[in-house]
């Protein structure tokens, strides 16, 4: 990995200098754009509206535009006259209890690594967070953007991650949950020992995204036949669904017998979990082609 920020984590008065990475990174099959007469590739030109010539990169502005039509032209000076933290501090600006941290507002993670000859006030600051089970506040900015970041462990390793701003989060306002009644007892205890049954330990390597799966097999394919390979979609049988689900716990039931496991009593009234057995068969290796079908 190729580090894409140094710079230190101001810690109170102690200093803990750091190297900045991408934590994750994307192996979905990239494509070009071509021309489908000879594949061609379809390149794309800054045009200026105005003078209709090509406009080079270094010579692009940015402009925003009120709702009245006023224009607003700014260029690198302008930006660089506003506030923003120090671009190589990471300031811990407090911490808060890591259960109030929503996760609809985590963005992008980054993995820290010391910087010094000797770490040891990286693995204080990483010891410390583990143990209080707190997380830290933090600013953090990157290409000249400022943004509030959450900093805690994982596997002893330091991770930051961005937040959203508040107002990044739409409001979830649907006028069809208004009136919809309450699920009755029995319902939620079925649905109780529905969950049960499909729990388990969660282990990420059982799932594979078997559309990249499938799509690189497709790719390799075409490459040895040595030529264009046209797919056919498979013809799907129609499934006749039903319009609504009239019984919950019906619906239920079926999900539980389906699962191979008979209810016997409420997940709710159990006192303690059930035990899992040495001997358990491994699961089915589950997928995300469902998930990416219903997207």
């Amino acid at each position: 990995m190729r580090s894409i920020w140094k710079g230190s984590i101001a810690f109170g008065l102690v200093n803990v200098p750091v190297k900045v990475y991408t934590a994750t990174e994307d192996h979905d099959i990239k494509f070009h754009q071509v021309h489908g007469k000879d594949g061609g590739r379809i390149k794309y030109d800054r045009v200026c509206s105005v003078c209709g010539k090509s406009v080079q990169y270094a010579d692009i502005d940015k402009a925003w535009e009120s709702a009245d039509g006023e224009k607003v032209i700014l260029t690198d000076d302008d930006f660089s006259k506003l506030p923003a933290a120090e671009k190589h501090e990471i300031p811990v600006l407090q911490f808060v209890p890591s259960e109030q941290l929503d996760p609809i507002l985590l963005d992008k993670s980054y993995y820290l690594e010391p910087d010094s000859a000797t770490p040891k006030a990286y693995v204080l600051l990483a010891r410390t967070l583990e143990k209080i089970d707190r997380t830290a506040l933090v600013h953090f900015t990157l290409r000249q953007k400022t943004r509030l970041a959450a900093l805690r462990v994982r596997d002893g390793v330091l991770v930051l991650q961005t937040l959203l701003w508040p107002d990044e989060v739409r409001a979830a306002e649907f006028e069809s949950l208004d009136g919809v009644a309450e699920p009755r007892p029995n319902e939620i205890a079925m649905a109780e020992t529905l969950v049960e049954t499909m729990s388990d330990d969660f282990d990420q390597s059982e799932f594979t995204d078997d559309y990249q799966i499938e799509l690189k097999k497709m790719l390799d394919e075409t490459i040895a036949a040595g030529g264009k390979k046209v797919v056919q979609p498979e013809k799907q049988e129609e499934q006749e669904e039903d319009a609504e689900v009239v019984d919950l716990v019906a619906a239920l039931q079926r999900s539980v017998d389906a699962a191979g496991k008979k209810p016997t009593e409420s997940a709710a009234a159990k006192k303690a979990p059930a035990k899992k057995s040495a001997a358990k068969k491994a699961p089915a290796k589950k997928t995300a082609t469902a998930e990416r079908k219903g997207a």
